[in-house]
């Protein structure tokens, strides 16, 4: 009986480590596409962040979400980005709690300023699953390095649809 009960829990690490990963993906994508009500429902109600090397720290999803609604991606702004996420490190803390590593790439384009900016950088988050569902309870981001362009350098350079 023990090889079953070690195998369900494996399983169940596997299945739960898919849930954060997609979570995770969630999070961008709603990030991404500005829809901020599906992205509040990837974090836990006492959540915190610590964006841009702790520049820019919140506590509490509603205060996570006044930022991100109020920031440069939100609404018809002539920011445009997309963020990827790579080589995932979840270790799990409990058994309802976990931790992860993931690397970013991070491409905005400021259309009215014409400009360009690039982000390379580690998120680090830890998760909590809360009525059986995996919530982000911390997330924040150090950087490896962020460059920035002004894109009239560039002539040829075209925003094709933007």
């Amino acid at each position: 009986m023990a090889n079953l009960e070690g195998l369900a829990a494996r399983i169940q690490a596997l299945e739960d480590i898919e849930a954060i990963k997609r979570l995770k993906y969630k999070y961008l994508r709603c990030l991404d596409t500005k829809n901020w009500n599906e992205m509040a429902t990837t974090f836990a109600p006492d959540a915190t962040t610590s964006y841009a090397d702790g520049e820019l720290s919140f506590s509490g999803r509603d205060a996570i979400m006044d930022f991100l609604k109020g920031s440069a991606m939100a609404g018809p702004s002539p920011m445009v980005g997309v963020h990827q996420v790579h080589h995932p490190e979840i270790e799990f803390t409990g058994p309802t709690t976990a931790k992860g590593t993931w690397q970013l790439y991070n491409y905005l384009l400021n259309k009215a300023e014409h400009t360009g900016l690039r982000i390379c950088a580690f998120y680090h988050d830890e998760y909590e699953k809360i009525d059986g569902q995996w919530l982000i309870k911390s997330t924040g981001y150090r950087r490896v390095f962020e460059e920035v362009w002004d894109r009239n350098d560039t002539p040829s350079l075209k925003i094709v649809k933007a």
